[in-house]
């Protein structure tokens, strides 16, 4: 079946709306209470308090070489998406800046970094889940990764790292604090935000009772499992080990179930970042059906 290489539209709008709620939460929250961001959009901030730079004249002149790079090393499709993130947002940071608005949180700096971490991460991760970036970081990051082996989330955490310590230049360290809470706020809404509110546990079960245990998930739990064959290496014993994605309820009622059943089962839970399935969101699945018509 040939994958459909074409752009999305939907892509694009997302894009733009997530760049616009990430500049809003940059100008009226980090620039205005000289919280640092962290990525390159903190080095805007820098030139912004050190020379009086406009952040978006700043942004642009960071990121457009990057983008040009991350063209021939990546391709022009890959890049689309980031141009539309990066041109988005530094647009946005200069609109906002010609309409000031003061946002009153009574001088109060944790709320005030808490508030720059939820609506920032909520524009980025609506930036990222649809494809784009708001930032060149992601670029470095990944010719760090290509070309000398460092991981990639090593590689953004080392330039947030520098950004950071470059942002002492014009913060005190208290301030900093309140940065590091913008940054590890901004961090879990973006997760948040990219997942879509997902929360599944993936489970493997080794037991004597595996049938049984099958039979509870896919009657009382309304899941699909997958027979995987194993084999004890001291004992050289032969099992069926059930592998299974859950929600976060079904397993309180799962582990319920394995103390009556098996309490000796080893189990192994295990949190799950997507899983493409129709039948995982279906609630009440073919197998309750399946149980009633019996």
């Amino acid at each position: 079946m040939p994958v459909n290489k074409c752009l999305n539209f939907k892509n694009f709008c997302f894009i733009i709306f997530g760049a616009a709620i990430y500049a809003f939460a940059f100008v009226y929250f980090y620039m205005a209470n000289r919280i640092a961001a962290n990525g390159l959009a903190g080095l805007t901030l820098v030139g912004k308090a050190l020379l009086n730079i406009d952040p978006s004249l700043t942004g642009y002149l960071i990121n457009m070489p990057l983008v040009m790079l991350g063209v021939k090393f990546f391709g022009k499709r890959a890049m689309v998406y980031t141009v539309t993130g990066i041109l988005s947002l530094y647009f946005f940071v200069w609109l906002f800046q010609q309409f000031p608005l003061v946002v009153d949180l009574n001088h109060d700096n944790l709320v005030v970094s808490l508030m720059a971490g939820i609506i920032g991460g909520l524009g980025g991760g609506l930036v990222f889940r649809n494809g784009g970036t708001i930032g060149g970081a992601d670029i470095i990051a990944k010719l760090l990764e290509d070309k000398f082996g460092l991981q990639l989330n090593q590689a953004l955490l080392g330039i947030d790292i520098f950004v950071m310590i470059v942002s002492l230049t014009y913060i005190s360290l208290p301030q900093m604090m309140y940065a590091l809470i913008a940054s590890f706020m901004y961090g879990q809404i973006v997760r948040l935000v990219q997942q879509g509110g997902y929360a599944a546990r993936g489970t493997i079960i080794v037991s004597d009772c595996a049938e049984a245990i099958s039979k509870f998930i896919m009657e009382e739990l309304g899941r699909g499992i997958t027979y995987l064959h194993g084999e004890g290496a001291y004992s050289g014993r032969e099992k069926k080990v059930i592998y299974v994605a859950l929600g976060r309820t079904d397993v309180r009622e799962l582990k319920a179930f394995l103390e009556q059943i098996d309490p000796n089962a080893f189990v192994s839970y295990f949190d799950v970042d997507e899983i493409n399935s129709p039948e995982f969101v279906v609630m009440k699945s073919k197998y309750h059906r399946k149980k009633k018509t019996k």
